[in-house]
């Protein structure tokens, strides 16, 4: 990220200086303080001044409502929460989300899609590789707020001994599914698109999970002999867990909605060293990418 200095960023943003230090004073533009000098991130200027286009009369972008939709995830759950940030979750799944946010039903939407993109050993990232893919949301922001190990979810000491999907649709194992469109689905869909099978091919439970713990609660409860979710939802149920792979989890928005005081407080938050305790309490997670822009259109 190339950062710029004070004048740099005034001469960038066609501002006197004097101006510049009073966005810096009143908190209304991106920058930090490094050595007692402010350093603005151009990218974040360019955001920034996105976020403040105006369009003529008619033409005008409802705000959309403080909710941030799409697939659900209990470290992401739990800062909205302790962020204070006021906005709401609305777990449908990825794709639903996503349709959402095009309807500008939601500010942001949670998403971890998959599909050839993250095949193994490629540097491919999946969630990228399908937003940029996206008709209609030529000025999304992919915000980082973690990398989630999901697997297998199995009923505790694994009494079936399955070690990996090919074991369940060997063995002809009771299998929790998600809804179409919810991430979990895709990743099932995805992996066995690669071991040459389909879903016709599985014994599942029927009706579909709404969310990774609602899965967890179905293998908890006997009704399913196993699930895809994350590690954390095996963990909360107290379930045996076989790794599958690490994925990106990624809050996805507009420019025009980035610097909205309520997700910029969930950004922010997303920095906070309480985030990175919770992921290690939670397990599964890697909170490096925490509040990071990962990509914009």
């Amino acid at each position: 990220m190339e950062f710029l200095t004070t004048s740099e960023a005034a001469d960038y943003l066609r501002l006197g200086e004097r101006k510049l230090y009073e966005l810096v004073t009143a908190g209304a533009i991106p920058c930090s303080k490094v050595t007692g000098k402010w350093l603005f991130p151009r990218h974040e200027l360019d955001l920034w001044v996105l976020s403040g286009l105006t369009r003529p009369p008619g033409m005008i972008a409802a705000n959309p409502p403080p909710v941030v939709g799409g697939s659900q995830d209990d470290l992401l759950e739990w800062s909205l929460r302790e962020s204070g940030s006021g906005l709401a979750s609305l777990s449908e799944g990825t794709t639903r989300g996503v349709a959402r946010l095009q309807r500008g039903e939601v500010i942001a939407t949670a998403i971890h899609f998959h599909g050839d993109y993250d095949l193994p050993n490629t540097l491919a990232d999946a969630n990228i590789a399908t937003v940029r893919a996206m008709p209609g949301l030529h000025d999304a922001v992919l915000i980082g707020v973690a990398r989630r190990e999901q697997g297998l979810l199995l009923a505790p000491d694994n009494p079936r001994n399955l070690r990996s999907l090919a074991d369940v649709l060997a063995c002809g194992a009771k299998m929790a599914i998600r809804q179409p469109g919810a991430g979990g689905q895709l990743l099932l869909e995805t992996l066995l698109r690669r071991m040459g099978a389909g879903a016709k091919e599985l014994h599942r439970l029927e009706p579909p999970c709404l969310t990774g713990p609602d899965l967890a609660a179905a293998v908890r409860a006997g009704r399913a002999d196993c699930g895809i979710a994350t590690r954390a939802a095996a963990s909360t149920a107290g379930l045996d867990f076989v790794p599958l792979l690490w994925e990106n989890f990624d809050l996805l928005t507009r420019q025009r909605s980035y610097f909205r005081p309520a997700l910029q407080a969930l950004i922010g938050f997303l920095g906070d060293k309480r985030l990175k305790q919770r992921a290690v309490e939670l397990t599964g997670y890697d909170a490096a990418p925490a509040g990071r822009v990962r990509f914009a259109a």
